[in-house]
């Protein structure tokens, strides 16, 4: 691996951080958490159609940039720095990869160069709380149990006159609210039968009752999803066995870019913390010249670098067949929270109050080990998966 970034990839992170420094201040961060999408539009429009984000990963063929996982995993690391809210992680890292690895060619054709311009957004609707095992980042996925179980929970398809439908409901959807396309994991082939398949449903379509909810991580919204006997049409040809292999993938440079993009986000709360300590004062001097906060922050610090390297080779290495996305992720959600609790102690009373934004990368950095698995099941299964303790007393 060269760990030295091409001048393309100097030239993605210093636009985009350019950019977010003058359009997602943490003030517009704050007025975009309040706006019915749950972001804002017009920087959205600037992010895909300017800059065409959602299509980093995407084949050329299908209007994408035809880059890897790397550059989208650099353009996540400056959208963590800045907390953006956008459906660039529910759209580009989950939904559009699925439906390249999945779709029939006319699916591709007709979706995915959408997608890559960012005029469709799309969400993936995994019942229950089971966002990590499906994705294969906490758990094995090659069963039915994650997506709600045989006959009863979760989502259930059946077919209707040659077509499908689907009822059921999905707790925890990101991005789901607004998406215009859901991509849903259903059941179907009955109790003895069961499996679990991946459908398209109309983010519009009748029968479909979508709400806003409540989050710990209000930078990333999510919704309820109810499927009232919508009428779906189901991801790719007929299959044979349940997609776990694709969601295994898609998982693995999901963990990727999020490790990436808890790194700028650690990086930006350090970077915070270090200019407060070096103004405020205490005792005639700043609190940052006393050695016990110097080890403190030296420490983030170790932690942040680590996490980096661990992200950007993740990033890498997902394009050559190995498989550490998860572990990388561990690394990064441990740097990101030490980081913030770091962050609001040295803030004094300051860091407390919801005026100031170190509670914010705080809840980024809980709000993701929710939704993607804490970090010692991210790790065990990782070693799990190597089988790193087999045989031992």
């Amino acid at each position: 691996m060269d760990a030295q970034l091409t001048p393309e990839q100097q030239d993605i992170r210093r636009t985009l951080r350019e950019l977010l420094r003058e359009r997602c201040s943490a003030k517009d961060v704050r007025a975009a958490v309040d706006d019915p999408a749950g972001y804002d539009p017009s920087l959205w429009a600037t992010l895909a159609e300017g800059l065409g984000l959602p299509g980093l990963a995407l084949p050329e063929a299908y209007g994408g940039a035809g880059c890897t996982s790397t550059e989208l995993a650099l353009a996540c690391e400056e959208t963590g720095r800045a907390l953006a809210p956008s459906p660039l992680l529910a759209t580009g890292v989950l939904a559009a990869p699925l439906v390249h690895a999945l779709g029939t060619d006319a699916q591709r054709a007709e979706l995915l160069p959408r997608l890559a311009s960012g005029s469709l957004t799309a969400a993936l609707a995994v019942p229950g709380h089971a966002l990590a095992t499906a994705l294969a980042l906490t758990g094995d996925n090659d069963g039915t149990d994650w997506a709600g179980g045989g006959r009863a929970g979760g989502v259930q398809a059946r077919r209707v006159d040659g077509g499908w439908r689907l009822y059921g409901q999905v707790d925890q959807v990101l991005d789901g609210h607004s998406a215009g396309l859901l991509v849903v994991a259903a059941h179907t082939g009955g109790y003895a039968r069961s499996r679990v398949l991946l459908f398209l449903v109309d983010g519009g379509a009748p029968g479909v009752v979508r709400a806003r909810r409540t989050a710990l991580d209000v930078t990333r919204p999510q919704a309820r999803v109810q499927l009232r006997d919508t009428a779906a049409e189901m991801l790719g040809e007929e299959p044979v066995a349940t997609p776990g292999t694709p969601l295994a993938a898609v998982g693995d440079s999901a963990a990727a870019v999020l490790a990436a993009e808890a790194v700028g986000a650690a990086d930006r709360v350090l970077e915070l913390t270090v200019e407060h300590v070096r103004q405020r004062e205490q005792f005639g001097r700043p609190i940052g010249s006393f050695q016990a906060v110097k080890h403190r922050l030296a420490d983030v610090y170790v932690q942040l670098q680590a996490a980096r390297s661990a992200a950007y080779y993740a990033a890498w290495a997902g394009a050559h067949g190995e498989r550490i996305g998860g572990l990388a992720l561990a690394q990064a959600l441990q740097a990101l929270r030490a980081a913030a609790a770091e962050g609001i102690q040295l803030h004094g009373g300051l860091g407390f109050t919801w005026e100031h934004d170190a509670h914010l990368y705080f809840k980024r950095a809980a709000g993701d080990e929710l939704l993607f698995g804490p970090v010692h099941r991210l790790r065990a299964h990782a070693a799990d998966r190597v089988r790193l303790f087999e045989g031992a007393a």
